[in-house]
C-alpha cells in the first residue's frame, strides 16, 4: 500500500467519520450531564459501569477493571474515582481475601444520581444521533449504532 492507495484513503476517511461522530456524541452528552447533574461524561460512565456491577453486598470492581471498562489509564481512573468518592458517590475498600486489591463500588447516593442522570444521557445520545443522521458520511455509522441497540 502506498500513501495514495484509494483503499487507504477510504479507510482513513471512515476512521475520521467515526472520530467525528464520537466527538459529537460525547460533547452533547457532556454538556447535558454537566448542565443537569453536575457530572462529566466520564463520571457518568464510571457510575454506570459500577452501577451495572452493583448487586448489594459484594457488587464491586477492582481498580484495573474500572480503568479498562471506561478506557482510561489507571492514574486517570484513580483521580476520577477520588473525585467521585469525595462527593460521596463511590467507595473504595481493600479486598478481604487479598489486601493488595482495592475495590470500587457505587454508593447509594451514586446509584440515585445515576438513575436521575440516565434519561439525560440517553436523550443526549438520541439527539446527537438524530443530528448526525442528516450528514451522508455519518449515516452508516449512525445506522450501525442504532442497529446494535435493537
Amino acid at each position: 500500500m502506498t500513501a495514495h492507495d484509494p483503499a487507504l484513503t477510504a479507510l482513513a476517511q471512515n476512521w475520521l467519520a467515526l472520530a467525528v461522530l464520537h466527538g459529537r456524541i460525547e460533547g452533547r452528552i457532556e454538556r447535558a450531564l454537566q448542565a443537569n447533574h453536575n457530572l462529566s461524561a466520564r463520571e457518568y460512565w464510571l457510575l454506570d459501569v459500577l452501577g451495572r456491577q452493583h448487586d448489594g453486598e459484594g457488587g464491586h470492581l477492582q481498580m484495573k477493571q474500572v480503568a479498562d471498562a471506561i478506557v482510561l489509564s489507571q492514574s486517570a481512573t484513580t483521580r476520577l474515582v477520588t473525585r467521585l468518592e469525595d462527593r460521596g458517590l463511590l467507595t473504595r475498600y481493600l479486598c478481604p481475601t487479598d489486601r493488595r486489591g482495592i475495590y470500587t463500588d457505587v454508593s447509594e447516593e451514586g446509584l440515585a444520581l445515576l438513575e436521575t442522570a440516565r434519561p439525560t444521557n440517553d436523550a443526549a445520545l438520541r439527539d446527537a444521533l438524530d443530528e448526525a443522521a442528516h450528514e451522508p458520511e455519518l449515516i452508516p455509522l449512525v445506522d450501525a449504532v442504532r442497529r446494535s441497540a435493537s
